[in-house]
This record gives C-alpha cells, sequence and structure tokens, in this order.
C-alpha cells in the first residue's frame, strides 16, 4: 500500500528494529526503502544483505536530501516518511488506510500519532516510558498496554510518520534541501502543500507509533530552521502551527477552514514581517 521511506545515520539496531516492526505488525505489505547515510557501522552492508530497495551516500546528507533520495525508488501510490527511531505498533496501517477511505481527494497529509518516553509538552503525542534505548525497550509492555492508548484525531499533522500521496509529493518537489540537514524542513514541506490547496492536516488517533526521540537529530550541528522558514514564507514557524494548521487541537472534520481574521492573528503577522525585517 505505501512506498516507506526510512532515512537512517548509523543506528543499525534501531533501524532493525523498526523495519522488524513494519513487517511484523502491518496489515498490509509495504515497500521499503532505506536511504542510508555514512553506513559505517554495518547499515548498508545490512540493508544489502537484506535486499531491501536503498539508497546510500557516504556522509551524512541529512534528512531532505535523503528521503528525496529514496523517494526516486517509490514505486506505491503513497508515500510515508518514517524515521528510524520509530517501532510501528499493531494496527498503525490499518487506520492510515481507513482514514483513506473516507477522502475524496489525493491532496492531503496525515500523520501517525507518537507514544514518546518523555514529556515535551506536545498535545499530539501520548506520553508513556517504554524504554528509551533498543536495550531497554520493553515492548512486551508496550504491545499489552496498546489497548488503554486512546487519543482523538487532532489537526495538525507534520511530523513523521506522515503520508501524502506520491503525486503530491513531487508535485510540490518533495523536501527542500535549502533545510538541510532538516531543522524545520516538516514545517516548511506542510507549508508547500497549504499553497498547492491542501487543507487536511489530520493526525490519526488510532495510528500509533512508539518515538525514541532525537536518535539522529541529537547527533548533527542543526540548521537555524526557524529563522529560514520566517524568511521563506512571511511568518514564523508558531503562527503557521497555531493559525492555519491548528496543530494540536481535537479534529471537528477533515478539513481545516482558512484562518480566522481576527485581530489578533493580524498583529502575529505583522509581529513576523517585523522581525523578518529586523533579522
Amino acid at each position: 500500500m505505501f512506498s516507506i521511506l526510512i532515512p537512517t545515520w548509523n543506528n543499525l539496531e534501531l533501524l532493525k528494529l523498526c523495519v522488524r516492526s513494519i513487517q511484523q505488525n502491518s496489515a498490509y505489505p509495504h515497500q521499503i526503502i532505506i536511504h542510508v547515510n555514512d553506513g559505517s557501522d554495518g547499515t548498508l552492508a545490512w540493508v544489502k544483505e537484506q535486499g531491501f530497495e536503498h539508497s546510500a551516500s557516504p556522509d551524512n546528507i541529512g534528512i531532505c536530501l535523503a528521503v528525496n533520495e529514496a523517494a526516486m525508488h517509490a514505486t506505491m501510490d503513497y508515500i510515508l516518511y518514517l524515521n528510524d527511531d520509530m517501532y510501528c505498533c499493531p494496527g498503525w496501517d490499518t487506520a492510515l488506510v481507513n482514514k483513506l477511505t473516507e477522502l475524496d481527494t489525493d491532496l492531503f497529509m496525515l500523520s501517525g500519532t507518537m507514544i514518546e518516553p518523555r514529556d515535551t509538552s506536545n498535545p499530539c503525542v501520548i506520553v508513556k516510558d517504554y524504554g528509551r534505548e533498543v536495550e531497554t525497550f520493553d515492548e512486551s509492555l508496550l504491545l499489552a498496554e496498546l489497548p488503554q492508548h486512546r487519543k482523538a484525531d487532532w489537526d495538525g499533522a507534520t511530523w513523521p510518520p506522515t503520508l501524502v500521496s506520491r503525486r503530491w509529493w513531487f508535485k510540490v518537489g518533495g523536501y527542500s534541501s535549502e533545510f538541510s540537514p532538516g531543522m524545520s524542513s516538516d514545517n516548511d514541506f506542510s507549508m508547500k502543500l497549504w499553497h498547492a490547496g491542501c487543507r487536511i492536516f489530520l493526525g490519526v488517533g488510532d495510528s500509533l507509533v512508539y518515538h525514541f526521540q532525537c536518535k539522529s537529530t541529537g547527533k548533527i550541528k542543526k540548521n537555524d530552521g526557524g529563522k529560514q522558514f520566517l524568511f521563506k514564507w512571511g511568518m514564523r514557524q508558531s503562527v503557521f502551527d497555531r493559525y492555519f494548521l491548528r496543530r494540536g487541537q481535537v479534529a471537528q472534520g477533515l478539513r481545516l477552514e482558512e484562518p480566522e481574521d481576527t485581530r489578533n492573528f493580524r498583529w502575529q503577522l505583522l509581529r513576523s514581517r517585523i522581525k523578518r525585517a529586523l533579522s
């Protein structure tokens, strides 16, 4: 059903767990495509040994270029971007497929819902610690307690796991390379879809993945994605998240309405323009 893009950077044991979770916990057959950054820990050899479709780079080229390279191998109608530090829970893909049947367009972004071990005040996730490393991951407890985790569908899909149509992935140009190695690239991709007319940015509450959190981003020198987003789009990321995507709000339907033209909204846009002018 999906072409699953997994960029990885010397996280072999996490990647193995991620791939196993797809193979064991999916209801549908999916195409797995891995982009190997560096791979000096044996990742590239393992990927070749397993026979997965893949692309590779001798150094870390970041998320943006990695997912774009992997997407060139996609053959399914839908592309799903998944991080290598995610474990797909049983029913994860069924929930996304069920949501797809409710849509009358291929211009959308759906996200799965992450279960994370640390509370970062993110309204889009479920917080429960089942381990922060592969060695301490309590898979059996997660599976046993999975029926207890319930979350309503939420607005503001942006972060992986994200599902879009392959047609629209390429129409908007995939991930923007100027955001390499990747900070704010998810937000930028969502904005490109918004400008293309997309109004379905839906987090699916019963499509669950466990996320070990920041296993690659913690190793890189980060780009100033917030500043880049401001200069590219003329508004701060927080304005886009709050007024356009309504991130974290309980979904009231499939489609988002245009931002309400309130005094506060206009003030936030003005603040963004002032900040850009002064930067």
